[in-house]
């Protein structure tokens, strides 16, 4: 018996919103703790800036590097989705890297006004036209794996089983392409804008 899709598609998790939510928390974080979060540690002082803007890129290292990053995250939330965690992880994911993104955000706009704005911009440019929609299309992946490993009520066949595993498995290599695209642009081409914005920052 085929999947009823319909049904599969409702009650769609609110990623955007917790994102959002994730986002305004890391604002409100720094506003509270900034001086844990900003003086304490050093976030995005000028000595770290003046070491980026002199420093020697190996890109080659640095894609590797990012790369081994970001899919260390599909691998993980990948995993999870096969389990009863899956909706829990992705509802947590969205939220933290929004925290994340309100943590950086504010950072920025704290030491540097205007400027930090644009600062941010720059150091997620680029790579953040492939990111995001990765992102988001890796989250709704894992929302719908999950929905069918662990909470569908339809029983298939085998054929059927087959080919919803072969479309789940394409749709993944495609946000992983995406994804890979990203950490190139992330490791060749952010490093030399980045250098080139601070050099007249």
């Amino acid at each position: 018996m085929r999947i009823r899709w319909k049904k599969l598609y409702m009650g769609r998790l609110p990623l955007a919103p917790l994102f959002i939510v994730g986002v305004l928390l890391g604002i409100f974080a720094m506003a509270l703790g900034r001086g844990t979060l900003l003086d304490g540690t050093g976030l995005l002082d000028e000595y770290s800036l003046y070491r980026m803007k002199y420093m020697t890129v190996d890109f080659k290292a640095l894609f590797i590097y990012v790369l081994g990053q970001r899919l260390s995250v599909v691998l993980v939330l990948g995993l999870l989705a096969t389990t009863y965690l899956g909706l829990a992880a992705d509802c947590l994911a969205a939220g933290w890297y929004g925290f994340l993104g309100g943590l950086f955000l504010s950072a920025s706009l704290l030491r540097y006004g205007i400027k930090g704005i644009l600062l941010s911009v720059v150091g997620v440019f680029p790579q953040c036209f492939f990111y995001v929609p990765a992102f988001f299309l890796l989250m709704a992946w894992c929302e719908q794996v999950c929905k069918e490993v662990c909470y569908r009520k339809n029983v298939v066949g085998k054929e059927d089983g087959k080919r919803i595993l072969l479309e789940a498995l394409l749709r993944l290599l495609a946000i992983v392409s995406i994804m890979a695209a990203g950490c190139l642009l992330e490791g060749y081409v952010n490093p030399i804008l980045m250098t080139a914005f601070l050099k007249i920052f």
